[in-house]
């Protein structure tokens, strides 16, 4: 039930963005449409902000989403002009498509894979090994067909020789946004995610354990289209200022 509603969420949510982005024919270029990882969510409406108030006249639109959606919506023509990757595979693969401007192209942040539990959860969990005991029931993984995150959990539960015994326990999520909306609220009594996403519900999710094995890397670059526009290239700039990475330090990110 809960990966059913997940789904019908997300096609709505990208239906959503490919109408907006097919009625963009005459954009303000003040305008810069940014796709980027959910677990990015927090710390770019920040740096959005912070942009904008030093640039009076550019607007800055986030599209966020599991990475491997993001993609899909890219190489379908959506007219995105900064792309973040929560992991290498996926910006690899915009590259290889010739999607976008590898020039550009650099490491933005780090992060880190946590195993988490609800803070009000009253099925005890200390580590990965508890994931087996049958008092765990439901585990809350992103989608690892999309996620990074998942495709992160999965390393790692198949390096620790559990992903076969868990498979019954995963509730797949279509972003790690959901995987921490299900811990959240309680549905579910544990779930891998980033210790940022942790950070970001001030006390309602705790992290149990750092999960090792796993070299966490946000990339970013500018689309084809990005790149032949001042105010995306001006926006890449500005993510390597003292300021930008001050607010990453804050939420939690490593800095490359």
């Amino acid at each position: 039930m809960l990966n059913r509603i997940g789904k019908l969420i997300w096609l709505l949510g990208v239906s959503a963005f490919v109408l907006l982005a097919a009625g963009r024919a005459s954009a303000n270029r003040g305008e810069i449409i940014v796709s980027a990882a959910a677990s990015l969510t927090n710390v770019m409406g920040t740096l959005g902000k912070d942009f904008e108030r030093l640039h009076p006249g550019a607007k800055v639109i986030f599209n966020f989403g599991a990475t491997g959606d993001l993609l899909a919506q890219i190489s379908q023509g959506a007219p995105v002009d900064v792309f973040f990757s929560a992991n290498e595979k996926y910006m690899d693969k915009a590259e290889g498509k010739g999607l976008i401007d590898p020039v550009s192209r650099k490491d933005f942040a780090g992060n880190v894979l946590v195993l988490a539990r609800p803070a009000t959860g009253q099925t005890a969990v200390s580590g990965l090994r508890d994931l087996t005991r049958p008092q765990v029931k439901r585990i809350a993984i992103g989608k690892p067909e999309t996620v990074p995150a998942g495709q992160y959990a999965e390393k790692v539960l198949r390096a620790a020789g559990m992903w076969e015994a868990v498979q019954p326990k995963l509730i797949f999520a279509s972003s790690v946004r959901q995987a921490l909306d299900y811990l959240q609220r309680g549905e579910v009594d544990c779930g891998l995610v980033y210790a940022t996403d942790v950070k970001v519900t001030k006390g309602q999710v705790t992290t149990v354990a750092e999960l090792p094995g796993t070299k966490v890397l946000y990339p970013v670059a500018l689309t084809k289209a990005g790149s032949g526009r001042q105010s995306a290239r001006m926006f890449l700039s500005y993510l390597d200022s003292d300021a930008a990475r001050a607010t990453l330090r804050q939420a939690g990110f490593l800095l490359p």
